[in-house]
């Protein structure tokens, strides 16, 4: 499992497991909390064209379908 804090999110870089379209490099860009300081939206950005994506943030803690940094 990939171990992240939700407060160390924003600016994180992540490598997807299973390229789609060429897209295999990300970085969240955009994290918002409620006043419980939940996340309740995790925005990351392809580093190929720029596109943005909505996940659910702890998708990323699954290390089959991502990578913590670029590789």
């Amino acid at each position: 499992m990939n171990r992240i804090h939700p407060k160390k999110l924003l600016h994180s870089k992540w490598t997807k497991v299973e390229v789609v379209n060429k897209l295999k490099h990300f970085s969240v860009i955009k994290v918002e909390y409620d006043e419980l300081q939940n996340v309740t939206e995790c925005i990351i950005r392809a580093e190929m064209n720029a596109a943005e994506f909505a996940i659910e943030w702890r998708d990323l803690k699954d290390p089959q379908k991502w990578k913590i940094g670029w590789q």
